[in-house]
């Protein structure tokens, strides 16, 4: 185990964000992970990206098996300053106008309205044509 009770804030864990220097916050603690990367099964990448942030979720959501969590102790060096990580916020869509995609019905009504009267027309010139001629 490191340094027992020793206090960071995310600023600091945030500055071990390399494959040669790799810290990670995982349910409040600090783990210095940089001797695990080449033996990390997801790769290096994955927990390379996993600093400067709070990787709790990250880490749960792959979930780890009983031995995986064991193995976080000898990584351990410290606590984390939980006043210094941003509370996560729920992503709110912005809000858009009412937009009806289906324009079918409000076309073939348009469509109508112009069709018909012309029908009509049509309809009533060729009676008085046919009147005329007979």
């Amino acid at each position: 185990m490191g340094s027992d009770g020793k206090v960071f804030t995310l600023a600091q864990v945030s500055e071990h964000n390399t494959p040669k220097d790799c810290w990670l916050i995982i349910n409040g603690k600090v783990y210095d992970v940089t001797k695990f990367l080449e033996d990390h099964p997801g790769g290096d990448d994955v927990l390379v990206s996993a600093t400067g942030k709070d990787a709790t979720d990250d880490f749960e959501d792959v979930g780890h098996s009983d031995n995986a969590r064991d193995m976080l102790k000898d990584f351990y060096v410290g606590e984390i300053d939980a006043s210094t990580i941003p509370k996560s916020t729920t992503y709110t869509p912005p809000k858009q106008p009412y937009y009806n995609q289906d324009k079918t019905s409000e076309f073939i009504v348009k469509l109508l309205q112009f069709l018909v009267p012309i029908a009509i027309l049509g309809l009533a010139f060729g009676v008085r044509l046919y009147t005329k001629s007979s």
